[in-house]
């Protein structure tokens, strides 16, 4: 089977490198004349014939890799595979780009199939040209799909027409007379006037026709002629004739064309495709009876608009496109590189015309010409001034250096002054000169220390301390400046280390906050929103550097108190803040914000409660709760507790949500009538909550700036932690307890004290026994008093093979559970209660052990034996 694939695929690789081969060498036949893979030039392909070759490829089944790798098999050059790997890459990223358009589609083996290369075509007029054609100037007018060279027809009758056979005549008489005429040239070149007879105007214009037909219909009209005439006449045309042109030569398409009569030059060469790569654009001849009659020079027609050489073609008009005798390439900063033919007399001035000129990054005062002359290559350096004078040659590559990236009078300055920036430089310009340039300092300018650096003659990068305090006053010599020369000045909050105070602890917005000179611990908390409910105002401690590193001293603490109302007193006034303090704000001893847990099932008042002491047992809030119910069954009571792993919601948390629950209340576009007062605090509660949402954003984008390698540690910590004990994660656990014993014995041990978030779950009167496990028939039973489990696991159709019967275990309605104990051979079963289930655990795979295991043990206690029976002898 695989040899059958293996030929299958060897035959498809073979199929279609002939194919491979057949297009590149059609491609090379098309674009270059030659006949082998060998010599395929990919600059002269156009991005038509690679996306052919993308789709021949995909067509059998090749990607583009594997496409390049077959073209070097079959002998392309490894530089011009090279090419075609990248011109493929940067066709297909075009193709896909998503600002290039919609994309079309078709339909293939019947699925829809995306045509990528769609909108690349429709955005670039030029698809099917190639490189090289691109570059050549003038090309691109004739295969522009937006330009469209058709002749006019609703023009005004031209006086100069040439009436030819096939035309129609309009005539209209007016005045004295009313007549129309409306007639047709006959292949004679007559037309038929009635009451007249036949009148020849072919090969007259319509000026001249006008004059014959006028003297002819003069006989009948009389009032024609004289000096003072009554009638009028007037000669228009209707349909007009088509004619023939040849088109020879260089053309992308030669023929013969069927063309309107009003055609010219232009239009026939249009739609003969233009001149190709081999033809020439400046001297294209139209010849009329075997005679040159005119010469058409494009380049005179892109450069300056001038059409005087369009004419307008007659019928069997020949025009032929010579082959073209030269052209040379402009590259470098101009308006439009590219390939422009060489017309003998031509000067450089000449040909940057048709270039549109340099470009503003162009070097100007000299251009390198590169040519071959004497079979071998050269360079010519052309001065500016010889441009009018200098004649380029065919072949020619006439390079255009850029404009040195450098300046000739330019000073900067930067930092701490009102305008800084690039300056030119003045005969005997200085620092102070400068600085007054860049309207003054700024107030935070630091002028004892600041740097001019300087550039040498060889580049290098000098530095230069100055004191500018002593220039600005007049004390030190000022510093004249040379070209390129950068004056810093820095800031004296860039050269220290920015000042902050922060607070933590009972107030609305702890965090760090900017450090102002006089600044107190009220006013900080004011900036930190005020002191919380819960906020105790007389053991305010603020955390102090210990500039002193000796005295071996981490912090020097500060305790003070406060105003209940922030007024300001001696004590506050005694300790102002300096930097880097932090401030704590204490809870007060007395606070303690409300807990809550669940009563469920069956008491007279299920519902929540609040704890109302912090030693609140079970037995106080069922008593609370009214008791149990006539249908309470104690004996299945449990308690849900909270483990060390529940999230419960932080203070900011309840805080917000105590905000919104507020703003909901009070907000205007829902609630109607409030009153002034209740509009003031839905403001202050807006703004809060605006507050908050822009710290959570801020937080949120620290933690998008933590390293990646940091959270795939962390994640790969936490998930083995889980994999190693997932139960210990558990946010809230199931506390097994005896609510009747609770209920006899209020205040004992196992009378539980109360904590915030304990559910307390009463069932009602349990009449079943769930068995799971490894039981012929998992299964949920009536409860049979002074049954044994043995009779509920018959009831579940016994143990399965894989059970095991030692480790069965049960799990009470409260949460308790009681297992299988063994004495000497004898099973001691736990007892079974009303909502118990019965758990029957899977006994352990044990991994068979194989014949050599079993060969090993053997030998070794062979060898055991014969030790042993040595050692007895």
């Amino acid at each position: 089977m695989k040899k059958s694939v293996e030929i299958f695929r060897i035959q498809i690789l073979k199929s279609f490198s002939l194919a491979l081969l057949a297009v590149l060498i059609s491609f090379s036949i098309q674009a270059q004349s030659l006949s082998d893979i060998q010599s395929v030039k990919v600059d002269n392909l156009s991005d038509a014939q690679i996306e052919n070759l993308i789709k021949r490829a995909e067509s059998n089944g090749l990607t583009t890799n594997q496409l390049v790798a077959l073209a070097r098999e079959r002998g392309m050059p490894a530089t011009e595979a090279a090419k075609l790997q990248q011109r493929i890459q940067q066709l297909q990223t075009q193709a896909q780009s998503p600002n290039s358009g919609n994309l079309s589609s078709g339909r293939e083996m019947g699925f829809q199939q995306v045509d990528v290369f769609d909108s690349l075509r429709r955005s670039d007029p030029y698809y099917d040209l190639t490189p090289k054609q691109k570059k050549i100037f003038g090309y691109k007018l004739f295969h522009n799909r937006n330009l469209d060279f058709s002749p006019s027809l609703n023009l005004p009758t031209p006086q100069s027409y040439v009436v030819g056979s096939g035309d129609q005549l309009l005539i209209d008489v007016y005045g004295a007379s009313q007549q129309s005429f409306d007639v047709q040239v006959t292949p004679e070149g007559r037309v038929f006037l009635p009451n007249v007879g036949p009148v020849q105007v072919g090969g007259a214009t319509i000026e001249a026709a006008t004059v014959r037909i006028k003297a002819a219909l003069s006989r009948i009209y009389s009032g024609l002629q004289g000096a003072n005439p009554n009638t009028f006449l007037q000669i228009r045309l209707g349909n007009i004739r088509s004619i023939k042109v040849s088109m020879v030569g260089e053309l992308t398409k030669p023929g013969t064309y069927t063309l309107p009569s009003f055609a010219t030059v232009f239009n026939a060469l249009y739609a003969a495709g233009g001149p190709n790569e081999n033809g020439a654009f400046r001297k294209i001849q139209v010849y009329r009876g075997s005679k040159l009659i005119s010469q058409v020079d494009i380049y005179e027609f892109l450069s300056k608009g001038d059409q005087s050489a369009n004419i307008n073609l007659q019928d069997n008009d020949v025009i032929i496109v010579p082959a073209v005798e030269g052209r040379a390439e402009v590259i470098g900063p101009v308006n439009r590189e590219g390939l422009f033919e060489v017309k003998s007399g031509e000067s450089l001035k000449d040909l940057f015309l048709y270039t549109g000129g340099f470009s503003s990054l162009a070097y100007r005062d000299r251009v390198t010409i590169r040519r071959i002359e004497d079979n071998q290559r050269k360079i010519i350096d052309v001065p500016s001034s010889d441009f009018g004078s200098f004649y380029p040659q065919v072949g020619d590559e006439i390079l255009i250096g850029e404009a040195l990236d450098r300046y000739s009078n330019r000073v900067q300055v930067s930092g701490s002054v009102m305008r800084p920036g690039e300056f030119s430089i003045e005969e005997g310009l200085t620092i102070k000169g400068l600085i007054e340039k860049a309207e003054g300092l700024r107030p935070e300018a630091f002028t004892n220390r600041v740097t001019l650096y300087r550039t040498s003659e060889d580049l290098t990068l000098a530095a230069i301390t100055i004191e500018l305090s002593e220039i600005l006053e007049g004390r030190a010599e000022d510093i004249p400046l040379k070209n390129e020369d950068l004056l810093f000045i820095p800031s004296r909050y860039e050269i220290q280390e920015e000042y902050y105070v922060k607070i933590s602890g009972e107030v609305s917005f702890p965090g760090t906050y900017p450090f102002a000179n006089s600044m107190t611990v009220g006013d900080l908390i004011l900036r930190a929103g005020g002191l919380l409910e819960s906020a105790s105002n007389s053991s305010i401690e603020v955390a102090r550097r210990v500039r002193d590193a000796s005295s071996r001293q981490i912090a020097e603490i500060s305790t003070l108190s406060i105003g209940s109302d922030l007024e300001i007193t001696e004590e506050e006034k005694q300790l102002p803040l300096q930097p880097f303090d932090h401030v704590f704000i204490r809870r007060s001893p007395g606070f303690e914000r409300e807990q809550i847990m669940t009563v469920r099932g069956e008491v007279k008042f299920p519902g929540e409660f609040v704890i109302s002491s912090a030693n609140e047992r079970i037995s106080d809030v069922i008593e609370r709760a009214g008791g149990l119910s006539e249908f309470a069954y104690p004996k299945g009571a449990s308690l849900i507790r909270r483990t060390v792993y529940y999230k419960s919601k932080t203070e900011e948390e309840r805080r917000e949500e105590t905000l919104k629950e507020i703003y909901d209340r009070l907000n205007p576009e829902t609630n109607r009538g409030l009153n002034e007062a209740e509009l003031l605090l839905f403001e202050r509660v807006d703004k809060r909550l605006k507050e908050i949402e822009e710290e959570k954003i801020e937080n949120q984008n620290k933690i998008d700036e933590t390293p990646l390698d940091q959270i795939i540690f962390q994640q790969d910590s936490i998930s083995n932690d889980t994999e190693i004990s997932a139960s210990r994660f558990k946010e809230e656990d199931l506390v097994g307890i005896d609510l009747e014993q609770i209920l006899k014995n209020p205040g004992s041990e196992a009378d539980l004290i109360l904590m915030e978030g304990d559910i307390l779950q009463v069932p009602k009167q349990l009449q079943t026994v769930r068995m799971v496990g490894e039981v012929l028939l998992p299964t949920t039973t009536r409860f049979e008093m002074n049954k044994s489990l043995k009779h509920y696991i018959s009831k579940a159709g016994g143990f399965t093979e894989n059970g095991r019967k030692t480790k069965t275990y049960v799990v009470y309605a409260n949460g308790d559970a009681a297992q299988t104990r063994s004495f000497l051979g004898f099973k001691f079963y736990p007892k079974v209660e009303p909502g118990a289930e019965i758990v029957v655990p899977r006994r352990p795979e044990r991994e068979r052990m194989s014949a050599a295991g079993w060969i090993g043990i053997a030998s070794s206690l062979a060898t055991l034996g014969i030790l042993i029976e040595r050692l007895i002898q």
